[in-house]
């Protein structure tokens, strides 16, 4: 019963420390006058992929045996699954009741029944932004699975491109981020809840603190499902591949989540594709460079269900068709792969 207990508290404690986060990581992105979408796709993605690229780090550098290290590289696979997939279905579904409360509010003759939830998410500019995220994670992404399938003398050196890669991808992110307000303007920072302009300490102090907060509060969560998945009849791998993906990355989702209500999406896709970027390079250089980075079946079949989503994401995004309905069916990928395990892990 505690295991559920404290599972339900570090919830809490990481949507609450995510709602101090987005609020602190908004003035930051504004105090190092980095672009709009910048903030979602450099410094909300660094701060909410901490958890997960840690576990990462520790595994493949601390484990005293090949299968001890392998359990970083299930987390440098399961992070940019559940982002492609549950991050971006959350995102869709969250839209969908938004909209659908904005059309009820706004009385039965203002809107025709669905039109709201049928709406592109953002203008042809924002599609092609969206999408040129999605165009370099594909091809990283591509090669990190394929290396997992080939054997030879020199493959760790390669998690040294991962890194290069994703130095590029931050440059250009801050070089060209969108500077086009979304949404409504900057709530007051609440550690300075009356400032018009906080300082800058208490900026860096709320950033700080809340991921902080996150950290712990994510693993704690992970440990918690770690203990309950057999509770439930599940096995540890089941667990590992199913549940602790989802874990990792609920800040993410709660950072989108919180974004939706705000009405900044564009800010909470851009989170997503950020962190899938982080996602694809570092933990995936770290895998490289400490352990055989030798796939099996359900690491392979994670893989390509993660291609397959993000190909179907671009194929919406390019024609301008991605609209919330279309997004929350990239959740339906990650049913496919709970299905697809069933004979992998038979």
């Amino acid at each position: 019963m505690i295991h559920f207990v404290l599972l339900i508290v570090c919830a809490v404690a990481i949507y609450l420390s995510c709602e101090w986060f987005v609020n602190a990581v908004e003035w930051l992105g504004e105090r190092l006058n980095v672009g709009k979408m910048a903030v979602g796709t450099i410094l909300a993605a660094f701060g909410t992929a901490l958890p997960e690229s840690v576990v990462t780090l520790v595994a493949v550098t601390t484990g005293a045996t090949d299968e001890a290290k392998d359990i970083g590289v299930g987390a440098a696979m399961g992070g940019p699954l559940a982002l492609s997939t549950i991050a971006y279905g959350v995102t869709g579904a969250m839209l969908m009741l938004k909209r659908r409360r904005e059309r009820i509010a706004a009385g039965p003759g203002a809107t025709p029944a669905g039109a709201r939830t049928e709406e592109a998410l953002g203008s042809p500019a924002d599609m092609k932004r969206l999408a040129k995220d999605q165009k370099w994670f594909l091809p990283i992404f591509a090669v990190k699975v394929a290396l997992g399938l080939v054997a030879f003398a020199f493959k760790p050196v390669l998690g040294l491109l991962f890194f290069a890669a994703y130095a590029v991808y931050f440059w250009r992110e801050i070089r060209g981020g969108d500077d086009e307000d979304e949404g409504p303007d900057l709530e007051p920072l609440k550690f300075q809840p009356k400032a018009a302009s906080p300082s800058t300490w208490a900026v860096a102090a709320q950033t700080a603190l809340t991921l902080v907060v996150i950290f712990f509060a994510s693993q704690l969560f992970v440990k918690q499902l770690d203990a309950i998945g057999p509770m439930l009849g599940l096995s540890a791998a089941v667990t590992a591949l199913l549940l602790s993906p989802v874990a990792t990355e609920l800040p993410e989702i709660m950072n989108a989540v919180i974004w939706v209500r705000q009405g900044k999406t564009q800010l909470a896709l851009a989170n997503i594709s950020g962190a899938m970027m982080i996602q694809a390079t570092v933990p995936s250089g770290l895998g490289l460079l400490f352990t055989r980075w030798d796939f099996d079946a359900a690491l392979l079949w994670s893989g390509l269900i993660t291609m397959a989503a993000i190909v179907y994401l671009l194929v919406t995004m390019r024609g301008h068709r991605l609209t919330p309905a279309r997004l929350t069916v990239a959740a339906g990928f990650y049913v496919v792969f709970a299905l697809g395990l069933i004979p992998i892990l038979a």
